[in-house]
C-alpha cells in the first residue's frame, strides 16, 4: 500500500533569544501531514502557527531564532529528508520546487521593479532548467490555471498595477511552478474580498487535487478552515491545544480557546448585542495560568440575541430624527487618458451618482468587493477628495465646495479611522504624542498638561494602559495598534466617524473584541458611523442599514437583516453566497465534494 505521509512534524520547539530571556514562540508541537490534505492551523497573533510554517521552509532568522529540538521528516521522492538537520544547499533545492510557500501579503512577496511574469519565470527557469521563452509559455499557461484576467498583458505588468486579489493568483502562480508535494499558505486570503477569497480556495482545492498536494493552510479564520480543511490543529501560545478532523472540531470542540475562536465570528443567522471573546470561555491569570470558564458556544450566544422587535423599536427611533448627513447625487471621476490641448477623453468613475442619508447614532455599512468605490465614496465625505459633482450636506449645511480653512472646524466633528493602523501612525513619535497632535492642531484644551491628561482617559477607554503613552507603533499589535487609532480619532470629541477596512486584517478574536469596542463608544458617546468592509458578515453585525456598491453605484440598500436574509439583486447574492459560514451543513457538504472529487482524479 502507499504510502500517503509527506510531512511528519515530532515535537518541534522554536525559539528566539532576547536581551533578556528566551521565548518558545513554538513549544514541542507534533502533527502529520499527507498527500491530498490539507491541515488548517488556526489560532490568533502569536500562537506560532507562522513561525511553524517558517520553520518547515527553515526561513526562521538565525540569530535571533533557531529551531531548538524536534524532527520535521519530509517524505521526498528521494527518501526521508529532516528538514531541522538539512544543510542549506538541500533545503535550496527543497525551496520552491517540492515545497512551496504562499505568504500573507503578496505586495511585499512581489518584487516591485521586475513584472509579475518575470517573477514567476524566474521561479521556473531556476528550479526547472528551461529556456526564457519555454518559461515564458508555462508562466502565462500558469496565470490561465490561476484565472488571471488577460495573462498575456500581466505577464508583462508591474505589482502595483494589479489589486490584492491579482497578486495573490500570481504568487499561487509562482508556487504552483514546480508542482511542489507541499504548499504552505500563510493567511493567504485574510485581506482579500469574500469573492475573490472564495475563488481562490476553489483555486486551491482544484489544483490539489490534480497534484495530489499536501497542503498546510494558515489562517484565524475557522469559517474559512471549514470549507477547506481535512484536519485542524489549534495552537495558542505556541503549543497545540487541540487537533482533529474538521467535522470533530467544529461540532463538538473540547478546548476553551477553540469554543472561543468559533464563537468571535459574526453570526449571519442572527443578531447579537456584542460578540462573545476567547475571555468568555477562558481566563489567564497573572501567573499566565489558564482557567476554564465551562461555557458552551450556544450558551454564550443565546444569551446575547436581541430581537427582532427590539431592533424595530431602536429603528423607529432611530429614523424619526433629521438626517446628520445627506449626499446627493455624489460623483467622483478620474481622468485616465488626455486628448488634444490636454483635454480628457475617459474616466474612470470611482463614484457614480450616490444618493443617501445617515441618521444621527446610525451605523450604516458600506460594503463591496475591492475597486466598488466604498473607500473613495468615504474619503470624498469628508473631503480628503474633492468630488466632481453633487452635494455633501452635514447638520443641514452643504461643505461640498467649502475652501480649507472653513473646513477646518468640520474637521473636528468628522473623523476616520482608516484600514492599515501601522502606515496611519508616524513611526517617529509616540503614541501619546500622536494622540495629543490632532488637539493641538486644533487648539482643543488649553496646554499640554490638560491634554496628556485626556490622552490618558482616551487609552484607559480604549482599554489600553496608560504607560503605554510613552511606546512606540512598532511595540504594539495590530488589534493595539487599532486601538491607539479609535482613541486618536476620539480626540477632538467627533460626532460621526467613518470607519475603512479598520478590522479587516485583525485576527478573528481581537476584531470581535474591536467591534465591541466600537459599539461600546457608539452608545457612550452617540457616535454616528458609515463602516466600510467588504466582509458582509462583519457589517451586518455592525450596521442597522447597509448599503452594497458595485462598479461606484449602489446596487441596493436597506435594513442590513432585510438585505442579508432577502438579497434582491444577483450581485448581492453572490456576495453573500461567498461568505464562508462554517456551519455543519457546508462542512460536510465541502467533505463530500473532496471525496467525490478525488474518486474522479484516480
Amino acid at each position: 500500500m502507499e504510502n500517503r505521509t509527506l510531512l511528519e512534524i515530532k515535537n518541534l520547539v522554536t525559539e528566539f533569544r532576547t536581551e533578556d530571556e528566551t521565548v518558545k514562540a513554538v513549544n514541542n508541537i507534533s502533527f502529520t501531514l499527507n498527500k491530498g490534505e490539507t491541515v488548517g492551523i488556526v489560532g490568533e497573533s502569536g500562537s506560532g502557527k507562522s513561525v511553524t510554517s517558517l520553520s518547515v521552509m527553515r526561513l526562521i532568522p538565525n540569530p535571533p531564532g533557531r529551531i531548538a529540538s524536534g524532527e520535521m521528516l519530509f517524505h521526498s521522492s528521494n527518501g526521508v529528508i529532516d528538514l531541522a538537520k538539512a544543510d542549506e544547499k538541500t533545503m535550496r533545492t527543497l525551496r520552491g520546487n517540492e515545497i512551496a510557500m504562499i505568504f500573507q501579503e503578496p505586495m511585499t512577496s512581489l518584487n516591485p521593479v521586475y513584472t509579475c511574469g518575470d517573477q514567476v519565470a524566474e521561479a521556473i527557469i531556476v528550479h526547472q532548467k528551461v529556456s526564457k521563452a519555454e518559461a515564458k509559455i508555462r508562466t502565462i499557461e500558469l496565470f490561465n490555471k490561476v484565472q488571471l484576467p488577460r495573462p498575456e498583458v500581466i505577464f508583462d505588468t508591474y505589482p502595483h498595477q494589479i489589486s490584492g486579489g491579482q497578486k495573490q493568483r500570481v504568487m499561487i502562480a509562482m508556487a504552483m511552478s514546480c508542482n511542489p508535494s507541499i504548499l504552505i499558505a500563510d493567511e493567504p486570503t485574510t485581506a482579500l474580498d469574500v469573492t475573490v477569497q472564495k475563488t481562490i480556495l476553489e483555486l486551491m482545492n482544484k489544483l490539489q487535487t490534480e497534484h495530489d498536494m499536501g497542503i498546510m493552510f494558515i489562517t484565524h479564520d475557522l469559517g474559512v478552515i471549514a470549507e477547506l480543511a481535512d484536519k485542524v490543529v489549534v495552537m495558542y501560545k505556541g503549543k497545540i491545544v487541540e487537533q482533529g478532523s474538521v467535522l470533530d472540531i467544529f461540532t463538538n470542540p473540547q478546548h476553551p480557546y477553540t469554543k472561543g475562536l468559533l464563537a468571535c465570528r459574526p453570526p449571519l443567522n442572527k443578531r447579537l448585542k456584542w460578540l462573545p471573546t476567547v475571555a468568555d470561555f477562558m481566563t489567564v491569570d497573572a501567573e499566565g495560568e489558564m482557567h476554564e470558564t465551562n461555557k458552551s458556544v450556544e450558551e454564550v450566544t443565546n444569551s446575547l440575541i436581541v430581537t427582532k422587535e427590539d431592533t424595530a423599536k431602536e429603528h423607529e427611533v432611530l429614523y424619526a430624527k433629521q438626517p446628520l448627513l445627506q449626499l446627493k447625487n455624489i460623483k467622483l471621476y478620474f481622468p485616465i487618458s488626455k486628448g488634444l490641448f490636454g483635454k480628457s477623453k475617459e474616466y474612470v468613475k470611482a463614484v457614480d451618482d450616490i444618493t443617501f442619508d445617515v441618521y444621527p447614532g446610525e451605523t450604516l455599512g458600506l460594503v463591496g468587493e475591492s475597486g466598488c468605490g466604498k473607500t473613495t465614496l468615504g474619503r470624498t465625505i469628508l473631503k480628503l477628495l474633492e468630488p466632481t459633482d453633487g452635494q455633501i450636506i452635514y447638520e443641514g449645511v452643504d461643505i461640498t465646495n467649502l475652501g480649507a480653512k472653513e473646513m477646518r472646524e468640520y474637521r473636528k466633528k468628522m473623523q476616520i479611522i482608516f484600514q492599515d493602523p501601522y502606515s496611519s501612525l508616524n513611526p517617529r513619535i509616540t503614541i501619546g504624542e500622536a494622540i495629543m497632535e490632532p488637539m493641538k492642531v486644533h487648539g482643543v484644551l488649553a496646554n499640554d498638561a490638560e491634554r496628556k491628561a485626556r490622552v490618558m482617559e482616551l487609552l484607559r477607554r480604549v482599554n489600553l494602559p496608560e504607560h503605554h503613552f510613552y511606546r512606540y507603533p512598532h511595540e504594539f499589535s495590530g488589534g493595539q495598534r487599532q486601538r491607539i487609532c479609535i482613541a486618536r480619532s476620539l480626540a477632538l470629541n467627533p460626532k460621526f466617524i467613518i470607519c475603512d477596512e479598520s478590522v479587516s486584517a485583525l485576527d478573528v478574536s481581537v476584531q470581535a473584541q474591536v467591534l465591541n469596542l466600537l459599539n461600546e463608544l457608539k452608545h457612550e458617546f452617540g457616535f454616528t458611523y458609515i463602516f466600510i468592509s467588504h466582509d458582509l458578515s462583519v457589517v451586518k453585525f455592525m450596521s442597522d442599514r447597509m448599503v452594497v456598491m458595485n462598479k461606484g453605484k449602489i446596487e441596493e440598500m436597506g435594513l442590513a437583516d432585510e438585505i442579508y436574509n432577502n438579497p434582491q439583486t444577483e450581485y448581492t447574492k453572490k456576495l453573500i453566497g461567498a461568505i464562508p459560514k462554517g456551519e455543519l451543513e457546508d462542512i460536510k457538504a465541502a467533505i463530500a465534494k473532496k471525496k467525490a472529487s478525488a474518486k474522479i482524479e484516480a
